[in-house]
């Protein structure tokens, strides 16, 4: 049996605030504004886990309106997540990820951010897509106010 999940998360730009993507620091003038570390790229892939086997969303599993997670570090709340009961009878496949980012330029850290996702997932890097694409100056990604990043996951029954 195979499941299959997809996984969509947005935020801003805001100042003061580190960036963050895939568990990595990317310099930049710029970070994400959220309740956690705002990581949008496991934000999107935690979702995208949840979805493949109907466990709801990471607004249900850790919501913006608990203290315990301000401020929280993504890769821990993935961690989590790959930890309940529910994912002991499947396996993770692949991961295919896309970040949505008008600015920074993110393509010199896509290894680092691979190499980050294999490990907390406990997959070979082969298996791990990170991707970067622009929206050619349009909409909000465009105008560079924030980030958005969208995830796929096969996971397969073991």
């Amino acid at each position: 049996m195979f499941r299959v999940g997809s996984g969509f998360d947005v935020h801003k730009f805001a100042p003061e605030r580190k960036l963050i993507l895939c568990g990595v620091d990317i310099p930049s003038e710029l970070g994400l504004a959220g309740h956690s570390d705002a990581d949008v790229a496991v934000h999107a892939l935690m979702d995208a886990l949840l979805g493949a086997l109907a466990l709801g969303d990471i607004g249900m599993h850790f919501p913006d309106n608990d203290a315990a997670y301000m401020g929280a570090d993504s890769m821990e709340l993935l961690g989590h997540v790959l930890g309940l009961k529910e994912f002991s009878d499947w396996y993770i496949a692949n991961i295919d990820l896309t970040i949505i980012a008008q600015a920074p330029k993110l393509a010199p850290y896509r290894e680092d951010m691979r190499r980050s996702l294999a490990e907390k997932t406990g997959l070979s890097l082969d298996r791990v897509s990170v991707k970067f694409t622009t929206t050619e100056k349009l909409g909000f990604t465009g105008r560079k106010e924030g980030i958005a990043s969208q995830a796929s996951v096969l996971l397969v029954h073991k």
